[in-house]
């Protein structure tokens, strides 16, 4: 990330109120992005899973042969905080989850507990849900299932009852609607919102010239 700022314009800055000296600092607020238009077209983006060796650098490295290039990993994902919106490694989502939980597991009575202890608890449940699962078939269909995931809240959840049932249609095919809940650990929804992070969407190679170019002129256009 080191030349990254090297083509941002420059800018005049005063040290204090009472100084009437400027100083020449570069201007890091200037900003660059994409238009939605392009970001949405799946003919000039490719779908990327985020490794946990991996990094912005490391794959604009393997992608664009240039690590430098990282922002345009970035940007195009709309990743503003590389430390907090990139996807953390396995061991750092664990150190992080530990810090984050550490207070609620040591006020815990009458077990103190560390904070990845709490959040592995099945008692403690950050989210509720209610899962529909509708299942069609019949004579030249194929098994097509159908699954809905729906947050609901606590005592939603407590008077659900599970359910199946089995309707037939006016041309003969049949669907089988099953109803069952499920409850998540505050564990299983960080590593679930850490994983979701780790789908992104890689700019194909042959538009980043163009990109470094209107990049360039955008943001350093003397």
């Amino acid at each position: 990330m080191a030349n990254f700022f090297n083509n941002f314009p420059a800018t005049f800055y005063t040290n204090s109120d009472t100084s009437n000296s400027l100083d020449t600092v570069t201007n890091i607020i200037a900003r660059f992005g994409f238009e939605s238009s392009l970001k949405e077209n799946s003919s000039g983006f490719y779908k990327y899973t985020v490794k946990d060796s991996d990094t912005p650098e490391i794959i604009a490295s393997k992608f664009y042969d240039n690590p430098e290039r990282h922002w345009i990993v970035l940007l195009f994902n709309d990743i503003i905080d590389p430390q907090f919106d990139w996807p953390l490694k396995s061991d750092t989502l664990i150190t992080y989850i530990n810090d984050k939980y550490s207070a609620n597991g040591a006020n815990n009575s009458p077990t103190p507990q560390t904070g990845i202890q709490w959040a592995l608890d099945t008692d403690n449940v950050e989210s509720y849900y209610k899962i529909v699962t509708r299942k069609l078939s019949g004579v030249n269909v194929d098994n097509k299932t159908i699954v809905e995931k729906i947050k609901i809240d606590a005592n939603t959840y407590t008077n659900l009852s599970v359910t199946t049932r089995t309707l037939t249609l006016k041309n003969g095919k049949t669907v089988t609607e099953s109803v069952s809940k499920t409850k998540q650990t505050y564990y299983e929804y960080e590593v679930e919102s850490n994983d979701l992070k780790r789908e992104i969407k890689l700019l194909k190679p042959e538009f980043v010239p163009s990109v470094v170019e209107e990049f360039k002129r955008i943001i350093s256009p003397s």
